[in-house]
């Protein structure tokens, strides 16, 4: 089987700050060349120095125009790495991939072990239980306004941490939260684990942590604090995928099956 660079093959790469630039870096060096797209200018700093063809950033236009790019560039592989929860962006690859389009294959983080925590559809699980829980947000600021009209009802103390950015800070405090219960900042990780969110947790004498069944270093981060801290994790079920859609789930997958 001869080597991708020999033919310079063009991949286009959807992905964020999590598994993007690794993968952006090791298809690089096997000679691909690649294009990356990301949802915003703070999430491109991270692929600053690879010698990428082109770094788009922004939202999908639909597929009409996905087509166009695919006919203007030259693109003859697609990577779908966006967060598993960004089931738009894949559905929308999907119908432009269709047909004659490139090969379409979806990166997807491996489901974590639950261990301690609790897997629920929707908010409603924690509605029902018991008034007063101290609970902290990390699903993203679009999701505060829904979850927030939800659970304040039952009497539950809610903050949330949100990314720094103006649209972010905005929606959180249009979902009702006061400033004194927002966290700002992005997810941190080091070699031991979750600093930052632990010591939200401890500051803010949280009782119960809810996220998305998202996968990777964030999710694992949670499951850590909340298990050392002896705190109740509810993860929301992560959306299935289409049937038809080829999924890998580690990089060396994605390489077999790019050849």
């Amino acid at each position: 089987m001869h080597e991708p660079r020999n033919r310079q093959g063009h991949v286009w790469l959807l992905a964020g700050t999590g598994e993007g630039p690794l993968i952006a870096r090791t298809l690089l060096a096997k000679g691909w060349q690649v294009s990356v797209s990301v949802v915003s200018s703070s999430a491109a700093t991270v692929y600053d120095g690879l010698p990428l063809r082109h770094l788009w950033i922004g939202a999908l236009a639909g597929p009409q125009a996905i087509r166009g790019l695919f006919e203007r560039e030259g693109i003859d592989r697609v990577v779908d790495a966006t967060h598993p929860f960004a089931t738009r962006i894949t559905a929308q690859l999907l119908e432009a991939c269709g047909g004659e389009g490139p090969a379409l294959f979806r990166f997807e983080r491996p489901i974590e072990p639950l261990a301690g925590a609790r897997l629920i559809e929707g908010v409603d699980a924690l509605t029902s239980s018991a008034g007063g829980r101290r609970i902290l947000l990390a699903l993203g600021a679009r999701h505060l306004p829904a979850v927030v009209a939800a659970l304040k009802p039952g009497g539950h103390h809610l903050h949330a941490r949100v990314l720094p950015s103006p649209l972010a800070l905005r929606q959180a405090l249009a979902a009702g939260l006061p400033a004194q219960r927002l966290a700002v900042h992005r997810p941190q990780q080091d070699g031991d684990g979750a600093p930052l969110e632990a010591a939200l947790c401890r500051h803010w004498a949280i009782t119960d942590v809810l996220c998305r069944q998202s996968g990777g270093i964030t999710e694992r981060a949670w499951h850590r604090v909340t298990q050392q801290q002896g705190l109740q994790l509810w993860l929301l079920r992560r959306p299935p995928l289409p049937e038809q859609l080829e999924t890998v789930h580690s990089v060396d997958q994605l390489l077999d099956r790019l050849c």
